[in-house]
């Protein structure tokens, strides 16, 4: 087999051809040493790049490097002579380390969650895409040379992410119709396989609604050796491209831009929904249902970019999972404790995520330190957007025993300081003009949950509930939401101590759900709570518990 190296780029056909110049001129004995100086520059300028893209970007991980290294060591010409592939397959066809790097970041940056591969060779693209793809993603990869699977498989078996990864093998088009017959929608598309049906590809994804609202299109070798743009081409792929890249320009459903990345990646998205609209001239009720709230569709409206944030008792369980959870949706987090070190180590864990966060040391029933735990806030960041209060403590004892010690104790933290804090945080948000307040309750403002005997703690929960309630009707009007989380019994580490362990069963044969709750299943509410997308609830109990209070 022949080792010599093919141009394979628009980078790697200018550096043969300044070295074929440099030769040229080296050989003649008049050339101006200036000229020479120049091409020499233009050589290392040239022959520099792909080896410092390579050495800069991020490093492929083991599965990647050992299938590109057994893609570039099999002989391809001997298993085309054996008739187990119906081409040539060369292996400059494959994806390459900074190709695959670049389709894994946009799988991060679009937060894809269902990619769709035409043409997968070896399945380096597709590895190096189901590595940024969420546990619970797929990538299907249309190959039709069944012999690709099997040189893949193995590669794919020892990867932690080759699971994700479902190759369909046989023609393309059937297998999109296929899709498209069952409704399939993605949100990456790649395409790299024959040039000549580029076009069909990309006709029959975007004619049959393959790409999803906000999904994007990736062409690969979309500048093909340069080929495309020059006067004199005559190559058939060449022709091929330049045709479809006219194609795509001249769609007035998408955007798209050409990246000279290698031997060039084109990035193609759909227009906004009311500008193909307007072109189209479709009768259909052009309102905020159709082009969002503010021009923002329904997950976006529920994004708290921007937004500050407190919550109380997020050193641990359901406080620390909305801690979590506002951070993620895009909001900066006071985290608030009584337990300092509990408060730091989330702090330190939102920082790992890139999430802006505080914390407070606090001790909620106390006046004093509501109120330095707002002052802190609004001299850091400026203002309250959004103020969770769920610090709560739970005794359980006999209504006949309950002592007068724990039911002040009690109040003082799950109602005193409940109302101290959306008094304090409310005060805040008068003035703003805005605010989303949300308490932390219980099923038990709905049920008395039972064989546990908890007098003290399920009136202090109602009395949040009725809290919320007024503070909800008298605010509303003010620019201020005021709503409370009623969450069932939560699985904490407390669940499966010696104590409780017994009530367990008891507590799964009362939830139709037949699990507890888990700290995560709250998360969304909070959430929806704190966004615009709640606008309209005030003084509302959600209560989220399985169905327990309704048996």
């Amino acid at each position: 087999m022949s080792t010599e190296k093919v141009p394979d780029t628009p980078v790697e056909v200018i550096v043969d051809l300044l070295t074929k110049a440099q030769d040229i001129a080296a050989s003649c004995g008049n050339v101006p040493e200036e000229l020479t100086s120049h091409l020499q520059k233009a050589l290392d300028i040239a022959s520099g790049l792909d080896d410092y893209l390579e050495k800069m970007t991020t490093q492929e991980s083991e599965p990647l490097a050992e299938l590109y290294k057994k893609t570039f060591s099999h002989d391809w010409d001997q298993v085309h002579k054996e008739g187990k592939t119906m081409f040539k397959l060369p292996k400059e066809c494959i994806t390459g380390h900074v190709e695959g790097q670049t389709l894994k970041m946009l799988i991060h940056m679009s937060q894809a969650k269902k990619v769709l591969e035409i043409g997968m060779f070896t399945g380096y693209g597709a590895l190096s895409m189901a590595e940024a793809l969420p546990e619970d993603g797929c990538l299907v990869a249309c190959e039709l040379e069944p012999y690709l699977k099997e040189f893949a498989q193995p590669i794919f078996d020892k990867s932690p992410h080759g699971k994700k990864i479902n190759v369909k093998t046989g023609n393309a088009m059937e297998t999109l119709n296929e899709l498209a017959a069952t409704g399939e929608q993605f949100d990456m598309v790649f395409i790299d396989a024959d040039k000549n049906n580029y076009i069909n590809y990309y006709k029959f994804i975007m004619d049959n609604n393959m790409l999803r609202l906000r999904g994007v299109i990736c062409i690969d070798n979309s500048l093909f050796k340069a080929r495309v743009y020059l006067n004199e081409t005559t190559d058939s792929n060449g022709l091929a491209l330049r045709e479809f890249n006219q194609f795509v320009s001249n769609d007035p459903r998408v955007e798209q831009v050409i990246v000279p990345l290698r031997d060039g990646l084109t990035l193609i998205r759909r227009v906004p929904p009311a500008a193909e609209c307007l072109r189209r001239q479709c009768k259909i009720t052009d309102d905020e249902v159709f082009r969002g709230v503010t021009g923002r569709f329904i997950l976006d409206r529920m994004r708290l970019d921007g937004k500050v944030a407190y919550v109380t008792g997020a050193g641990q369980g359901i406080g620390r999972a909305f801690a979590h959870a506002l951070g993620e949706a895009g909001a900066k987090v006071a985290v608030v404790d009584l337990d300092g070190a509990k408060a730091e180590t989330v702090v330190e864990e939102l920082f790992l995520k890139g999430i802006n966060a505080i914390s407070i040391t606090a001790d909620i029933s106390k006046s004093d330190d509501v109120q330095r735990m707002m002052d802190a806030i609004v001299s850091k960041w400026g203002v309250i957007h959004i103020g969770c209060n769920n610090a709560g403590i739970n005794m359980n004892s006999a209504s006949e025993d309950t002592s007068l010690e724990e039911w002040d104790q009690t109040f003082n933290v799950n109602l005193r300081g409940t109302f101290m804090c959306c008094q304090a945080a409310g005060r805040v948000m008068l003035k703003q003009g805005y605010g989303k307040i949300i308490n932390t309750a219980s099923m038990a403002s709905l049920i008395v949950p039972h064989p546990q005997k908890q007098l003290s703690y399920n009136t202090s929960k109602a009395g949040v509930v009725k809290l919320t309630q007024t503070l909800g009707t008298e605010w509303a009007d003010r620019g201020v939401r005021v709503n409370c989380i009623s969450p069932g019994i939560v699985d904490t580490p407390l669940i499966h101590s010696e104590s409780l362990r017994p009530l367990v069963q008891r507590w799964l044969s009362d939830i139709p759900a037949g699990r507890l709750a888990q700290v995560t299943d709250l998360q969304a509410a909070v959430v929806y709570l704190a966004s615009d997308a709640s606008d309209y609830m005030t003084g509302h109990n959600l209560v989220i518990e399985g169905g327990q209070s309704l048996w």
